[in-house]
């Protein structure tokens, strides 16, 4: 593809990538001035020099994002190429709210830079100075912590999707396994978007009896049905001004399908038992571990719904697609567990290694939760390799019946009780903090009923009666412990 001729400032301090960034765009016919500072770049942009900036982040004499306001400021048409190896969601966000055209993480692919500066030169001047006082404000805050943790290529693909959609009130559908992060993209978008001032109210659909979901959603007035008291508001209400996060939006069942289609059509809606219409002023974003398109096919979710919620779709990649995140997702979760309780741990490379050749059927939850075993039922501050394989183990296999051979309890018992000496003896000086036995219960009870669930194929109502559970208390803590409900239907021979 052809480009226009072009001069080009490139700001890095790294020779090579000057270098041949310098070669590459020459060869396309381009002018190109390099300099190893910010400042060299800036007295030439106030000279009124460029048609397009490339400018790394972190120089030895300023932050290429502290520049973009100021580029702004006195030359609001020049476009903004910003590159770093710092490679967070923070970055990609931060370049999208100070005015960059686009984000690249390094290591950058060179082909995919040429055809951004092709797609910069031959954009149409950005309209930005009606925008300043929201980007400001934006540009103001300061984040401590990192909603989402990775730096492989699938993550910065979804960091630079996110960056711009901060700015706006689209739809937003989130597919990916369970134990992906959805919520967190969901909670990362509201809290780093323009919304970020209002609430955020989640809502699982996989969670909630069918007849309740859309009092639920919509709330109810005072005798809408037998049991209803008082007026009760619902979710869209809640949230007023802010985010409506619709989880395993899949499990929806087709009535509430039909209403939450006439809300996004209509933009309002009414209670259950209500006749005012009230204005839904809220962002929609989605989530599903299902597939909705085969979904569509079998009868159980709305086609015209789907293309409401699907307005900007977002795909999760499970943890074994970017297996070379799994170890700052692991230092990650260890460094938490002290604010837990737990006691602090660490990774050696052995380690590390028997983690990455892990398939992660559970995902980041499944991660998460092994660090939280490790720093509760390990001796050792260092964990090795051992300590992994033994975590990691594989299930019994079953036999055709797809039935696991029998544990009895004296095995399961014995089983816990050598962890739990392990702990102790861990903590022979020194007592842990107090908590332990609501922790050790978590860790029984949310595998206890994740598999009666299986076993019952999602049903609620027959995982309670096999758990001796009331089915609200089930409810409960299938939302507390945020346990995965997948229905199935047992096929006929």
């Amino acid at each position: 593809m052809s480009q226009r001729a072009a001069s080009i400032l490139i700001a890095d301090d790294d020779r090579a990538i000057r270098t041949v960034l310098g070669h590459a765009l020459t060869r396309l016919g381009h002018s190109v001035r390099s300099t190893g500072t910010a400042a060299g770049l800036w007295r030439w942009i106030e000279d009124g020099e460029g048609d397009l900036v490339i400018t790394d982040v972190v120089m030895p004499d300023d932050n290429g994002l502290d520049l973009l306001p100021r580029i702004r400021k006195i030359r609001p048409d020049l476009r903004v190429i910003v590159m770093s190896a710092q490679n967070t969601l923070l970055t990609a966000v931060k370049a999208s709210e100070r005015g960059a055209f686009e984000y690249l993480p390094k290591p950058f692919d060179l082909n995919e830079l040429v055809a951004t500066v092709g797609k910069a030169l031959a954009a149409p001047a950005p309209g930005v100075k009606e925008q300043e006082g929201e980007v400001r404000q934006l540009a103001e805050r300061n984040e401590d912590t990192l909603p989402l943790i990775g730096r492989s290529p699938a993550m910065q693909e979804i960091y630079r999707v996110l960056a711009r959609l901060m700015g706006t009130d689209l739809t937003v559908m989130i597919t990916g396994e369970s134990g992906t992060g959805k919520e967190l993209v969901a909670r990362a978008l509201h809290d780093y978007g323009k919304r970020a001032e209002g609430p955020f109210v989640a809502i699982n659909m996989a969670a909630i009896p069918r007849e309740l979901i859309e009092s639920e959603l919509f709330g109810h007035e005072k005798g809408a049905f037998t049991g209803a008291t008082v007026r009760a508001t619902g979710r869209f209400e809640q949230a007023q001004g802010g985010t409506l996060f619709l989880d395993e939006i899949g499990d929806m069942p087709l009535e509430a399908q039909t209403r939450l289609l006439r809300v996004l059509q209509e933009g309002e809606y009414t209670t259950v038992g209500g006749r005012t219409p009230i204005q839904a002023n809220v962002r929609i974003v989605a989530a599903t571990h299902r597939d909705l398109r085969q979904l569509i096919r079998q009868g159980l979710f709305r086609e015209d719904l789907f293309y409401r919620l699907n307005v900007v779709p977002i795909r999760l990649p499970a943890l074994r697609e970017r297996r070379e995140d799994v170890p700052d997702l692991a230092r990650h979760f260890l460094a938490q567990m002290p604010a837990e309780g737990l006691p602090s741990k660490h990774l050696d490379a052995g380690a590390i290694t028997r983690l990455q050749a892990y398939s992660w059927p559970g995902n980041v939850r499944e991660l998460e939760n092994l660090c939280r075993r490790l720093a509760a039922l390990y001796v050792e501050e260092i964990i090795g390799a051992e300590a992994i394989d033994a975590e990691l183990a594989e299930p019994p296999m079953v036999d055709g019946d797809g039935v696991a051979p029998a544990v009895d309890d004296e095995n399961l018992s014995s089983a816990v009780e050598r962890h739990l000496s392990a702990y102790f003896n861990a903590h022979k000086d020194e007592l842990p903090a107090s908590g332990l036995h609501e922790r050790v219960l978590r860790e029984v009870e949310r595998p206890l009923i994740s598999l009666s669930l299986r076993a019952t194929r999602g049903n609620q109502i027959r995982a309670a009666e096999l758990l001796g559970l009331n089915r609200n208390t089930l409810r409960k803590k299938i939302r507390e412990l945020d346990i995965p409900v997948i229905r199935s239907v047992r096929s006929e021979p």
